[in-house]
């Protein structure tokens, strides 16, 4: 069965309604807010972080509206707050971050999407591009053999049994690290939440969502998930490039993908689920995809957990995907292609932080956190930098990395971009693009593609997406995030 890509249904604020446009009014350099007096039922603003292009991008779809939306939400405790990327998605826009009050308000599976725990990983070695040379289509090769991709293809070898299942969800990549010797002890501080959230509970993970997931562990999937092979072709900030052991025309590994079936199928059984619920707790929200129930009731606590055990597989996931890149590295180039974890960081969860005197739920969904030099969540290592934020690019243009402000939480709770974001739908990248003719494209720039499908490579042609150069650029000039590195991929293995 394929994994969901969000196919947003336009019912804004309800299907049948007129589509009224929000009014922007423009409250910082790159900050832009619809105020609460729009609508009736707004209990805070909406703001987004854009510029005149990515503005004018934002109102030819109904993400603008969709945050709006989300505005309305019981229990919302700050602006809800639209990233340079932002885009329409199911209910939440993607590049959405939306915070509510903890045990009070309600928390909603839309507000982190059918990838429970997308994320991306970048892992560093100690080669430098001219090491590559003409190994580089035998090493794409060798990752295409040892990482499946595509949508529905299983791993047979690391098939999960039922026990191990239940310490997957539950105890997340220490589990992985102790017990099956997948990786280091040292990665584990270099992983968002160390790569487990403790609140996860297996028991209210569904047998269907186990079974989908059982065997997907450390394959890729399809859509815009990837491994890219990359160098560092510029340094922005030297310093934070040094903390985190980058420099120029260094190889990288860049790995982005989730949860896989399984955490598509938590989505689907609580999005039903809180669906029926919410008539039982007086909840009327403007669009049905927003389906929640409060965080503190039966519902929520059981969804809180289980959306936390399917995020601890999708660390797993990544986890197990970065030991074959290491195998694979290490077989190609011997010690001088040892993999070291630079950071590995979600942009699809909800999770409980504290802000002040408060616990705040805040649902990040295609957001990444971006948490300063001085938050005791950012790893000891890059206390004098900030944490560690990546922006994938789109196969043919650069990814970056960047690092969390002190300023952010008060800004955007601590929350950046996660990528390009979409600026037209797969289908209509597929009447645009030819495949084939992509592909080789992509090869006179230098790099080689691994993508058992045209189609599917139509679909996340570059142009399909936004200027990243300039969704980092807002980034960093609202102050969400610093840029550290630009990385320009080589090799590039998609579904």
């Amino acid at each position: 069965m394929q994994e969901h890509i969000e196919t947003p249904q336009h019912a804004t604020p309800e299907r049948g309604q007129a589509f009224v446009p929000p009014e922007l009014e423009r409250i910082g350099e790159v900050l832009y807010e619809v105020a609460p007096s729009f609508r009736a039922d707004m209990q805070v603003p909406a703001r987004v972080f854009a510029d005149e292009e990515l503005l004018e991008q934002l109102r030819r779809d109904h993400s603008l509206a969709q945050l709006v939306n989300v505005t309305t939400l019981p229990g919302i405790a700050a602006p809800a707050f639209g990233m340079p990327d932002m885009h329409e998605g199911y209910g939440f826009p993607v590049g959405g971050v939306a915070a509510t009050e903890a045990p009070d308000g309600v928390i909603s599976p839309g507000g982190i999407g059918f990838d429970i725990n997308c994320g991306v990983r970048l892992l560093a070695s100690r080669l430098r591009s001219a090491d590559i040379g003409p190994r580089l289509e035998p090493l794409m090769h060798e990752l295409s053999r040892s990482v499946p991709a595509g949508f529905g293809r299983a791993s047979r070898q690391l098939a999960a049994t039922p026990e191990q299942m239940d310490r997957i969800l539950d105890e997340g990549v220490p589990y992985l690290v102790r017990e099956l010797g997948l990786g280091f002890e040292e990665d584990l501080p270099h992983i968002e939440s160390r790569g487990r959230l403790p609140w996860a509970s297996a028991r209210d993970v569904s047998t269907r969502a186990r079974s989908r997931g059982h065997d997907q562990l450390g394959t890729l999937g399809g859509g815009n998930h990837f491994v890219e092979v990359q160098v560092v072709d510029r340094i922005h900030e030297p310093a934070a490039a040094a903390a985190l052991g980058l420099s120029l025309d260094q190889v990288t590994v860049l790995i982005h993908t989730g949860s896989r079936g399984l955490g598509h199928q938590v989505c689907t059984d609580f999005l039903r689920l809180m669906d029926e619920a919410m008539a039982r707790y007086g909840i009327v929200v403007p669009d049905r995809q927003l389906a929640c129930a409060p965080l503190s009731s039966p519902e929520g606590q059981s969804y809180l957990g289980a959306m936390a055990a399917a995020a601890n597989f999708g660390w797993c996931n990544r986890q197990t995907i970065g030991e074959r890149a290491r195998h694979v590295f290490a077989r190609f180039f011997g010690p001088a292609g040892k993999l070291d974890l630079v950071y590995d960081v979600a942009h699809n969860t909800a999770k409980l932080e504290r802000y002040g005197e408060r616990t705040l739920c805040v649902h990040r969904k295609g957001a990444t956190r971006a948490f300063g030099p001085s938050h005791p969540e950012t790893p000891q290592a890059y206390r004098g930098v900030g944490q560690p934020v990546f922006i994938p690019g789109s196969m043919g243009t650069s990814s970056f990395l960047l690092v969390g402000t002190d300023e952010s939480p008060e800004l955007s709770l601590g929350s950046a971009c996660h990528g390009a974001g979409r600026a037209m739908s797969r289908a209509a990248a597929k009447r645009q693009v030819v495949g084939h003719e992509l592909r080789h494209q992509l090869t006179r720039q230098g790099v080689c593609v691994s993508c058992r499908s045209n189609q599917e490579l139509a679909e996340e042609a570059p142009v399909a997406y936004k200027d990243v150069e300039k969704v980092v650029e807002v980034t960093h000039r609202a102050g969400l995030a610093r840029k550290g590195a630009r990385l320009r991929p080589i090799g590039v293995l998609k579904g």
